[in-house]
């Protein structure tokens, strides 16, 4: 104890190295060479084949598709997400406990049985979907339902951001507003918006990395139809299964360069948006 003691006077940490070489070692066989493999192996053969596997048809579009859908996902639940912190951190009300449960739960369920549930309610056969039986327009198997998906998975994302950022908001500016006469809404869009861009920023690209990663209520409820409803996880997935790893190597490349990017996002601009 007296020679830890002496080595912190000394400006001597021992546990400094120990501990990021532990984080480092427990970090290179699960996360560091899993996502370099993915370059490597995508690479092997040159960046002329890995652009050739890139530029396909298919998988061009399931880029898009899937850059598509997780933005209206990531739309939806941010206002969402939005308007339920506001409700839930302002007002006191009975059940309000069990709908924050119900809230949160989709973070919970296995991501194939809310693809299994959205079937259920949407199907031709669902608790909704009967009624469009005789209709033109289905949800299931189409973008809709793909949309549908990320946001049953994505919903709680950014109302748990939100919330706490609400809950430990300084209410003496609401109340300043207030005595010199703005009305509730300009309270809302001139003091709370602003203070909560970095929850918002935030809220918004993890809802995003999460949709446009979505694999197993996707697949449920899209057909996985190229060129149709085809996103770049069951791209990956289908390419796999086909033995073209080049391909599902490019698209899932991308990929990882898109969740560093969003995360790199988060890590650099929410501090600098609150303030």
């Amino acid at each position: 104890m007296a020679h830890n003691r002496s080595n912190l006077r000394h400006g001597v940490d021992v546990a400094r190295p120990l501990g990021i070489g532990f984080i480092l070692a427990a970090m290179l066989p699960l996360v560091i060479l899993p996502l370099a493999s993915i370059f490597i192996f995508g690479f092997s053969k040159g960046p002329v084949h890995f652009w050739d596997a890139l530029m396909t048809p298919a998988a061009l579009f399931s880029l898009r598709l899937s850059l598509m859908t997780s933005s209206v996902a990531t739309i939806c639940n941010v206002i969402f997400g939005l308007i339920a912190a506001w409700v839930m951190s302002k007002y006191a009300f009975k059940g309000s406990s069990a709908l924050m449960i119900i809230i949160s739960l989709p973070t919970a369920i296995p991501t194939a049985v809310a693809g299994f549930a959205l079937l259920l309610v949407w199907g031709r056969n669902g608790l909704l979907g009967q009624f469009l039986e005789h209709t033109d327009y289905q949800i299931m198997f189409t973008t809709a339902a793909i949309i549908l998906a990320n946001i049953f998975v994505t919903f709680p994302l950014a109302f748990g951001v939100i919330k706490p950022a609400l809950d430990n908001l300084d209410t003496s500016y609401e109340e300043a507003a207030e005595t010199i006469g703005a009305t509730r809404w300009q309270t809302f869009r001139y003091v709370v918006l602003p203070s909560l861009r970095g929850a918002l920023v935030t809220g918004a690209l993890l809802t995003f990395a999460r949709s446009i990663g979505e694999f197993g209520s996707t697949i449920m409820v899209s057909g996985n139809l190229a060129l149709k409803t085809q996103t770049a996880p069951l791209y990956i997935f289908t390419k796999f299964n086909e033995g073209d790893v080049e391909g599902a190597n490019a698209i899932a490349a991308v990929l990882a360069i898109l969740s560093f990017a969003v995360f790199s996002l988060i890590l650099f601009t929410r501090q600098k948006l609150e303030k």
